[in-house]
C-alpha cells in the first residue's frame, strides 16, 4: 500500500506553499525576526500547527522562504533582461539601466527599501546559518548571469570575474548607504558606477568602432 503524506496530496502543497509566500512576505518586510510560527500562520490564514505539521523547524520553513524569494527575484530579473533593447550605452545610461534591474528604492519607510534591507540581511545570515549558503550562492550567480546580459546588451564585454567586482562596489555602495542618511541607495551607488564602469565593463571593440 502506497502511504502518502499530507504535505505531497494537493492540499498539503497549497498549503505548505501557502506557508512559504507567508514566510517569504514577511521576511522581505521585516527581516528574520519577522518570521515567526504565529505571525507566518496569520499571514497564510492557516492553523498555527500547520507551521510545524509541515515544517520541522522554523529555520526549516526559513530556508524554503529565502529559497522562494530567490526563485522569484530570479525569474522576474532574467525576464526584465530579456526585454532590454540592444543598443551602445554610455556610463550613466548603463549605471542607470542596472541601478533600475538591481536596486528597487524609493526611499525609507517603504516597502521597496524594507525589501532592500531584507536582501542584504540574506547575506549577512548565510555567515551563522550555512543551511543558506548554497541558496545564496545561487542567487548570486543568477544575479551575476544577468549582469553580464545587460551589459552585453548595453555594448559592452566583461569577464566573469569583472561582473563580480562590479556587483562587489553595487553592494558595497549600498550597504553604505543604508547607514548614511546623507544618501539614498540609488544615488550613492550610481555616483559610484559612473565611476568604475568604463573600466570594469568597456565596450565591445566593435561596438566602441560604430
Amino acid at each position: 500500500m502506497l502511504f502518502v503524506t499530507a504535505a505531497v496530496t494537493p492540499k498539503g502543497e497549497r498549503r505548505r506553499c501557502a506557508l512559504v509566500s507567508a514566510a517569504a512576505e514577511l521576511l522581505c518586510e521585516g527581516g528574520f525576526e519577522a518570521v515567526r510560527h504565529r505571525a507566518v500562520a496569520r499571514r497564510a490564514g492557516l492553523p498555527l500547527a500547520s507551521t510545524t505539521y509541515y515544517f520541522s523547524s522554523l529555520d526549516d520553513l526559513i530556508v524554503a522562504a529565502v529559497e522562494y524569494i530567490g526563485m522569484r527575484e530570479a525569474a522576474m530579473l532574467r525576464a526584465r533582461v530579456a526585454a532590454l533593447p540592444r543598443r551602445r550605452r554610455g556610463s550613466e545610461a548603463t549605471a542607470d539601466l542596472l541601478l533600475e534591474l538591481l536596486i528597487d528604492d524609493s526611499g525609507p519607510d517603504t516597502p521597496q527599501h524594507e525589501q532592500l534591507i531584507s536582501r542584504y540581511e540574506r547575506y549577512v545570515a548565510c555567515a551563522r546559518q550555512p543551511a543558506l549558503r548554497d541558496i545564496q550562492r545561487r542567487m548570486m550567480q543568477q544575479r551575476a548571469e544577468a549582469v553580464a546580459e545587460a551589459v552585453e546588451r548595453s555594448g559592452r564585454t566583461a569577464g566573469a570575474a569583472l561582473i563580480d567586482t562590479l556587483l562587489f562596489a553595487i553592494d558595497g555602495a549600498v550597504v553604505s548607504s543604508l547607514v548614511d542618511p546623507s544618501g539614498t541607495p540609488r544615488a550613492t551607488t550610481r555616483a559610484s558606477l559612473i565611476e568604475v564602469i568604463d573600466a570594469l565593463a568597456p565596450y565591445h571593440r566593435q561596438a566602441a568602432a560604430v
